[in-house]
């Protein structure tokens, strides 16, 4: 138990698998905490172990983050709130099947959770901690957003967004001092997999991790200052190939001219 405070935490999705370890791992470094999920009950049970345990002060905000007025309490509570220091948005869904397999509106639940959840309250404290000259943002994607192959493009891109949303935040707050980063877990092992009806060893044996150890690399990554963090990659080259691959095409993706490629070629 650490006596010091080093702010309030805000972490969403907080009621089981990763945003719980992170509750645990951040009132263990000191933080005080907000947890944000729909299931109140088990965030209570959670809020009185880490109470007892760590000393710190947790505090249950019920909230579906697909229902705007749920979703427009807490960005509030982000912006209004001076004690907090680190947002998380950990809050996610899966799909059972893909794009064409689901109605309209388990689609539009998984964008409201997945991309406009998140970027809302990024909004509310990217301004609020921007103010302030301190803060961090962790935005919890998915290698999904490297590879949309391996499963399908609905979930893949609201990770790519958030990939995407991070990047662009980090070189906007840096000058700021805010510190953004996105952690890209692998396959990872949490409910998600049950509630979309997938049975992560069957599809990934011997490849998925545990949330604690996922955590735990996340909150290192997180101290070295990374703006990308994919704790399963042993290799950083690869992402430091691809990362001078993508800048690389930069001087060339807007012209005054079509390229040469798809000009009609005339007979010789």
């Amino acid at each position: 138990m650490t006596n010091k405070v080093s702010g309030t935490a805000l972490v969403t999705g907080a009621s089981s698998g990763i945003g719980a370890i992170y509750a645990d791992r951040l009132a263990h470094r000191g933080y005080n905490l907000i947890l944000v999920a729909r299931d109140t009950a088990r965030m209570e049970t959670l809020a009185a172990h880490l109470r007892t345990e760590t000393g710190r002060a947790v505090e249950v905000l019920a909230a579906d983050l697909s229902v705007p007025a749920n979703l427009a309490t807490v960005q509030h509570r982000v912006a209004s709130d001076a004690a907090i220091t680190l947002l998380v948005n950990n809050a996610g869904v899966s799909l059972n099947g893909g794009l064409l397999e689901n109605e309209p509106a388990v689609l539009a639940r998984l964008i409201a959770i997945n991309i406009t959840a998140p970027t809302l309250l990024a909004n509310a404290a990217g301004k609020a901690f921007a103010q302030r000259g301190a803060g961090t943002i962790v935005n919890i994607a998915s290698v999904l957003a490297l590879a949309p192959e391996l499963l399908d493009g609905v979930y893949s891109g609201s990770k790519a967004y958030l990939l995407n949303l991070s990047i662009g935040l980090a070189a906007q707050l840096g000058k700021a001092g805010v510190h953004v980063q996105a952690v890209l877990p692998g396959a990872t092992r949490t409910e998600i997999w049950e509630r979309s009806g997938k049975d992560p060893d069957k599809l990934l044996p011997g490849m998925v991790m545990d949330p604690g150890e996922l955590v735990d690399a996340a909150l290192a990554g997180l101290d070295k200052g990374e703006t990308i963090t994919i704790p399963p990659l042993a290799d950083e080259g690869l992402w430091a190939t691809y990362e001078r691959a993508r800048l690389a095409l930069a001087p060339h993706l807007s012209r005054r001219e079509v390229a040469d490629r798809y000009r009609p070629k005339l007979a010789a």
